[in-house]
C-alpha cells in the first residue's frame, strides 16, 4: 500500500426524498488497501458503493478516484454532469460486485466475461476471450466456460461476477455482500477467490457480513450506522476493543 488514497470521499451525503441516507461520509482508501465495511441493515453501506461509481447521484459532497472526481466536471465552483460516455468510461475503472450476480442469462460464462471488453472497450473478440478463459480459470471455472448462468451454482455464478468485473482490468473493486445470497456451503468458495485478489494487491472496498472474513483480510474495518462512520480501524482493534457503544452494541449481535 502507498500513503496516496486511490479513493477520497469528502461529506458524502444521498437522500431519498426526505430520508437521509448518507449524513456527510469521509473516507480514503490507499492504494493496494482493502477496507471491509460493516453495520447493520439500512445504515447506508451498499449506498455508499453504489455512489462511488455514480450508479447513485450524491446531493453534496466529493467522491475521487485516482484523483478524478467521479460523477462530474468541476469548473470554478460549479459542478457539471459528465456525459454518459464519460461516465462510462469512469465505471470501467471500478469494478462491482452485485449481491445478485446480475449475469446475463443468455450468454456462457465465457460470453459473460467477454462482454465488458467487447462492447465497453472495443477489444477484438478474440483477445477477450483468451483473458476471459484466463480469468475463469483463476476463479476456479476453467470446465464451465461454455455453462449457462442457470445450469451454475449461486457460487459459481458469483465468481463467474468477479470474474467478469477483473476483466475490464479495474484499479478499484467494490463488492456489496457478495455472499449474501449464497447458501452457507456456497459462501466459502466465493471468499476464497476475494482473498486471493486481496494478497495480489487489488485496492477493495468490501461490505460485508462476514465479520471472520474482514478480521482476516482486511486493513481497515469501518462499522456504519445511521449514515455515518461510527468507527474505524484495524480490523482486530475494531471488532477486538471497539470504542464506541454503538459499534460494541452492533458486534454483540453478530460475533
Amino acid at each position: 500500500m502507498t500513503g496516496e488514497p486511490l479513493l477520497r470521499a469528502e461529506r458524502v451525503r444521498k437522500s431519498y426524498g426526505r430520508h437521509q441516507v448518507l449524513k456527510g461520509i469521509d473516507l480514503e482508501v490507499r492504494r493496494g488497501e482493502v477496507m471491509c465495511v460493516i453495520g447493520p441493515s439500512g445504515s447506508g453501506k451498499s449506498t455508499f458503493l453504489r455512489c462511488v461509481n455514480h450508479l447513485e447521484r450524491i446531493q453534496s459532497g466529493r467522491i475521487w478516484v485516482d484523483g478524478e472526481l467521479i460523477g462530474y466536471r468541476q469548473s470554478g465552483d460549479r459542478l457539471h454532469d459528465l456525459s454518459a460516455r464519460e461516465l462510462s468510461r469512469q465505471r470501467a475503472e471500478i469494478g462491482m460486485v452485485f449481491q445478485d450476480f446480475n449475469l446475463f442469462s443468455h450468454y456462457t460464462a465465457v460470453e459473460n466475461v467477454m462482454a465488458g471488453p467487447v462492447m465497453v472497450r472495443g477489444e477484438p473478440r478474440e483477445s477477450a476471450r483468451d483473458r476471459a478463459v484466463e480469468l475463469l480459470r483463476r476463479v476456479g471455472l476453467g470446465d464451465k466456460l461454455d455453462a449457462y448462468p442457470r445450469r451454475l451454482s449461486g457460487g459459481q455464478q458469483q465468481r463467474v461476477a468477479i470474474a467478469r468485473a477483473l476483466s475490464m482490468r479495474p484499479k478499484l473493486m467494490l463488492f456489496d455482500e457478495p455472499t449474501s445470497a449464497l447458501d452457507p456451503e456456497l459462501v466459502g468458495e466465493v471468499l476464497d477467490v476475494m482473498r486471493d485478489l486481496a494478497s495480489e494487491g487489488l485496492t477493495m472496498i468490501i461490505v460485508t457480513h462476514e465479520i471472520g472474513f474482514a478480521r482476516e483480510v482486511g486493513d481497515t474495518l469501518v462499522f456504519m450506522d445511521d449514515g455515518v462512520v461510527v468507527e474505524s480501524g484495524a480490523p482486530a482493534q475494531v471488532i477486538g476493543n471497539p470504542v464506541h457503544d454503538r459499534t460494541k452494541a452492533f458486534l454483540s449481535k453478530v460475533l
